[in-house]
């Protein structure tokens, strides 16, 4: 649990941004991109002006009424980075400690070092299906600890943290003097009530989008709950970022509240169909070891005898023209993270590529 050298480079990002582009790919965790047209209206809300200084009053109301919060608890952001970015940036000072999970998604622990903060992890462990385990987080706590940061649904794995846990770290982080910072940009891709962490109580903060659940990512619409003194600073705070966000995009994004229900059928029903037939594949495979956490929009197998993926990775796409993220970016690197979002006929293109890889083991 030592702190961990200072880089603010996050180098999953570099490496999703700079990849060869892959016939099959299976690296992407959002679901397919809407079209234009799957925002009914879409061309009569396409103005180059308003009033949006605090954020889009309208688009803040949506997102009020959507996840049952006061116009007040909301704090809009370009995405889930942004928002996550702005919550690091208001809570965290130089040598204050961040408490992120392992396996953990890169950029969380890039977001803290570019603020200087010290970075300490809590492992949330593949043998017992990725829980989130408030003894770990116990464990990990110092009077340093200012921030704990974790991913509902879990990315890279799609497990989801049971209410009991996060109650218990909201207690942890309450007596530490703390904040629970929960990334729930996953949380909308699943079935059930969808309820955010900040509903626990004033310790506790959601970050979510429209992008990794409803195919959105191009309006980059992202947003913070929590209380409401603690969203006016993180408002403040991004008034030194960007100040505010792009009106035509939070004008469709307010669009897009008002047929969230239909773009959540949408990607369920996708989702719906790719899990089922990944699960099909993984069922097959006697080489990869992997947890199933229902319909979730990535899955994180890990191939069995073997340390790091990453070669294999990098000739998966060369030789099979089919993406995966390898495991190495999440501090897993004998895993590989697999994207169910994309269309059917690509997953299946993609997973029958695989197989004949993994066949092979010339790797």
């Amino acid at each position: 649990m030592n702190p961990e050298p200072m880089n603010p480079l996050p180098p999953y990002m570099q490496w999703a941004k700079t990849r060869p582009a892959a016939r099959f790919d299976l690296a992407n965790s959002n679901v397919l991109a809407c079209s234009i047209e799957d925002l009914e209206g879409a061309p009569d809300r396409l103005t180059l002006s308003g009033r949006n200084d605090e954020g889009y009053v309208p688009l803040i109301e949506a997102i009020a009424r959507r996840y049952g919060v006061a116009p007040a608890n909301v704090a809009t952001a370009q995405g889930t980075s942004g928002a996550n970015f702005q919550v690091f940036a208001t809570l965290l000072g130089p040598d204050d400690e961040v408490l992120l999970e392992r396996p953990g998604y890169d950029p969380l622990a890039g977001a803290a070092r570019l603020l200087r903060a010290r970075v300490t992890r809590f492992d949330r462990p593949r043998e017992s299906g990725y829980p989130l385990d408030p003894d770990r987080v116990r464990a990990a706590t110092t009077a340093r600890t200012r921030l704990i940061v974790v991913t509902n649904a879990h990315n890279p794995t799609g497990s989801r943290a049971g209410l009991a846990e996060l109650e218990e770290i909201g207690r942890l982080a309450e007596s530490a003097g703390a904040h629970v910072l929960a990334d729930e940009v996953y949380l909308d891709a699943g079935g059930g009530t969808i309820t955010p962490a900040a509903h626990l109580g004033d310790v506790f903060i959601s970050t979510s989008s429209l992008t990794k659940s409803y195919g959105l990512a191009a309006l980059r619409c992202g947003w913070t709950l929590s209380s409401v003194a603690l969203a006016e600073r993180i408002r403040r705070t991004r008034d030194v970022i960007d100040g505010t966000g792009p009106i035509v995009t939070e004008q469709l994004a307010t669009l897009a509240f008002a047929q969230l229900d239909r773009l959540h059928e949408r990607a369920m029903s996708l989702l719906s169909v790719n899990s089922t037939l990944a699960r099909q594949f993984l069922n097959t495979r006697t080489d990869l070891d992997w947890f199933d956490p229902g319909i979730s929009t990535v899955l994180f197998p890990r191939v069995r005898g073997v340390e790091d993926i990453g070669r294999f990775a990098e000739r998966l796409l060369a030789e099979r023209e089919t993406a995966v993220v390898p495991g190495g970016f999440f501090d897993a690197p004998a895993h590989f993270r697999l994207g169910l979002g994309g269309t059917t006929e690509s997953l299946r293109g993609g997973l029958e590529r695989l197989g004949t890889a993994l066949d092979e083991r010339g790797w």
